[in-house]
């Protein structure tokens, strides 16, 4: 059955419209002679129509109203307000609190049929309404599941592309991915932000597909016109990456130009300098440069980690965002955690 809330500090009020509903097919009725008594109620339950007297003490129809249509789960659901003939700014002021329509004293037994009908088939339509809504968004959010899992397929395909081509091991793509979200969450950014870094962060040297094996395979250290080839791998990541209009592409885009800039302003490839680096660039530094020295390369042995820890922090400032530097350290048992659960052994 469905419910129609009367609200009416008369008695004998009460019982007509009472009789009045019982005539409605499959719909009960809810009476109340105090309007806060009906307002609690409606507040918790479920109904199709409320039908409020204007005149009554303590709290009239207006302010029932107002308060009624406050509670967002409740501002659709129709409201018939019983004035007498002559209340015309009663009716403007109802209209303005939130009233869906009206009935005059005394009440015409046939108009409150037709104008009750066509209130509940309003209520019906405004359910209607909210539930193809609430299928809506859940079909919305699973097609945004299903794009993010392409774009993170996409992600994964191009940095295994670069990874083949590159010295550089998966552990290490993981190691620095976890790292910056670690400086991430330490940040305080959202849980939402921080995934999409962790996500991002595997596209960070994307554009070595475009270096050739010469330089980027070389034991020995590059001589300065193969590091301005090098130097390219940015601007192309950044171009492969930010054809893409998505919030995961187009962070991995600033990722990919920025994570070679410094903080002082002697980076690569536009010599950015503080603020001006993307701060996904900035985390990402710090996580990338970290891993690079306690790890082996063709060309060198891995650091100490006493002695990476020690550049980091005579670099911050220079080489590093210094807040960001600091956060890396936050909680430096779960940096050895990501470090040993990520080992290239």
């Amino acid at each position: 059955m469905k419910t129609i809330v009367l609200v009416d500090d008369v008695q004998f009020n009460l019982t007509l419209l009472w009789h009045l509903v019982k005539r409605i097919e499959n719909y009960n009725s809810v009476s109340f002679l105090k309007p806060e008594d009906a307002l609690e109620w409606c507040k918790e339950n479920e109904y199709d129509l409320a039908i409020v007297d204007y005149m009554m003490p303590k709290m009239n129809g207006i302010e029932f109203i107002e308060q009624l249509k406050a509670c967002p789960a409740k501002k659709d659901i129709p409201i018939l307000m019983v004035t007498a003939n002559d209340q015309l700014n009663v009716r403007y002021k109802a209209l303005e609190a939130g009233a869906t329509d009206f009935l005059t004293k005394p009440i015409d037994k046939t108009e409150f049929m037709i104008r009750v009908q066509n209130m509940l088939v309003l209520c019906q339509h405004y359910r209607r309404i909210a539930n193809e809504n609430v299928q809506l968004n859940h079909e919305v959010v699973e097609n945004s599941k299903k794009i993010n899992e392409r774009e993170i397929d996409t992600i994964c395909s191009l940095s295994k592309a670069a990874e083949y081509r590159d010295p550089e091991t998966g552990g290490h793509i993981q190691r620095m991915s976890w790292y910056s979200k670690h400086i991430a969450n330490q940040l305080n950014f959202s849980d939402a932000e921080q995934e999409l870094i962790l996500q991002a962060a595997p596209m960070h040297d994307v554009g070595k597909v475009g270096i050739p094996d010469a330089i980027l395979l070389k034991p020995g250290r590059l001589d300065s016109s193969e590091f301005e080839l090098m130097k390219e791998h940015s601007i192309i990541g950044y171009e492969i990456l930010n054809v893409s209009s998505s919030p995961l592409m187009k962070i991995g885009a600033k990722i990919a130009l920025t994570h070679h800039e410094k903080y002082d302003g002697s980076g690569y490839p536009y010599g950015l300098k503080g603020d001006d680096i993307s701060i996904y660039g900035r985390i990402i530094a710090v996580a990338d440069v970290f891993d690079a020295l306690i790890s082996s390369r063709p060309y060198k042995k891995p650091w100490p980690i006493e002695n990476a820890i020690e550049f980091l922090k005579e670099n911050s400032g220079k080489h590093f965002d210094p807040q960001c530097v600091e956060a890396f350290f936050k909680d430096w048992d779960h940096v050895l955690e990501i470090r040993d659960h990520f080992s290239d052994q």
